[in-house]
């Protein structure tokens, strides 16, 4: 059991806990000081004494041994000797929670960097060793690109998103069953390069056998992968973000993007991921300039930039802006007035007994 090892902060004061929460945390403290008053505990969980008596008594009712000592001001222990069951995590968990972390450090939380390195020595500690190396694999191998801008639209399974991780980190070959977006099946023996989250999916840029030439795979359409024992040599400084921009770039439907952005080069690095876009500036501004496959979102991203600019390429982003700008007039001229027929004209219709 992860143990809380710090006072918890008294300018947390506005802070809500499930009463779960509140359960759970009395026993974690228990844990980490072997013995606490009620007064201390109820300070602690921002609650009265009684509520402690109540958690205590709840948790007395699951089989966990806390003596008490009478008084208002009597102290709470664990019986001594006991120990909490070591925490135990699924593949699945320990990914998504591997995953999470990684997100939170790539959103630029820098505040919360040592908290996220803390974690994952936890979740590294407690893994059995073969999960442990397939987690940590996802930790060196991944690159999280446009995280902050964009929602997850696929979900491969955990366990192609592991085992390419491993064949990416340790150079191992890959056989698998792809299914295309025309869904063509194929089986095929791949080197990966590289394994990225980008604009909420996830690929692999791979050098593919069977088509003699590298190429990029989403992993949601990953349909088995298994782990060879061949190995291989990565190219000595090949970048697998950039190999996907471009494979993207050349996907058909796709959106080269220019804009002119009226602000500084230090502001448009802290407001644009620099894996979205590239920034170069120039006299009256910086250029913006990437690609994108939904006008609809870079209009969206370009206005909460809350800058002037304008637009060079291409001309259809002027049509995505007027559209949002609509949206948001309409709703910028609602009333409840204008809002409460149509409410009225949803109700359903009453009737009386005859």
């Amino acid at each position: 059991m992860v143990l809380i090892r710090d006072e918890f902060s008294t300018k947390r004061k506005n802070e809500m806990y499930h009463p779960t929460t509140r359960v759970l945390t009395v026993l974690e403290l228990l844990q980490a000081h072997r013995q606490m008053s009620g007064p201390r505990l109820a300070e602690r969980l921002e609650v009265d004494v009684r509520s402690v008596r109540r958690y205590i008594t709840m948790l007395q009712d699951l089989g966990i041994p806390i003596e008490a000592e009478r008084g208002r001001y009597g102290n709470y222990r664990l019986m001594r000797g006991f120990k909490l069951p070591p925490l135990m995590l699924t593949e699945d968990e320990a990914l998504a929670l591997t995953l999470g972390l990684l997100a939170a450090k790539r959103l630029g939380l820098t505040m919360a960097a040592p908290a996220v390195e803390g974690a994952l020595a936890k979740i590294d500690r407690v893994l059995p060793e073969a999960l442990r190396d397939r987690v940590q694999a996802v930790q060196e191998t991944l690159v999280l690109d446009s995280i902050s801008t964009e929602s997850y639209r696929s979900s491969p399974e955990s366990t192609v998103v592991l085992t390419l991780s491993i064949a990416t980190q340790q150079e191992k070959r890959i056989w698998m069953r792809y299914q295309s977006g025309q869904a063509a099946e194929t089986e095929r023996a791949v080197d990966p390069y590289g394994l990225i989250f980008h604009a909420g999916f996830w690929y692999t840029v791979a050098y593919c056998h069977l088509r003699q030439d590298l190429r990029t795979f989403r992993l949601d359409r990953v349909l088995q992968a298994e782990l060879l024992e061949e190995t291989f040599i990565r190219p000595p400084g090949f970048n697998s973000l950039d190999q996907l921009r471009r494979s993207i770039a050349s996907m058909p439907g796709t959106w080269k993007v220019e804009v002119l952005l009226e602000m500084t080069l230090e502001e448009a690095e802290r407001q644009v991921p620099p894996t979205m876009a590239m920034l170069e500036r120039v006299q009256d501004g910086v250029v913006m300039s990437c690609f994108t496959q939904d006008l609809s979102w870079m209009a969206h991203f370009l206005v909460n930039l809350r800058c002037p600019l304008i637009v060079r390429e291409p001309a259809e982003l002027h049509e995505a802006l007027h559209i949002l700008a609509k949206e948001i007039i309409q709703l910028a001229e609602r009333s409840e007035e204008e809002s409460t027929p149509h409410r009225a004209a949803q109700a359903p219709t009453q009737y009386t007994s005859t």
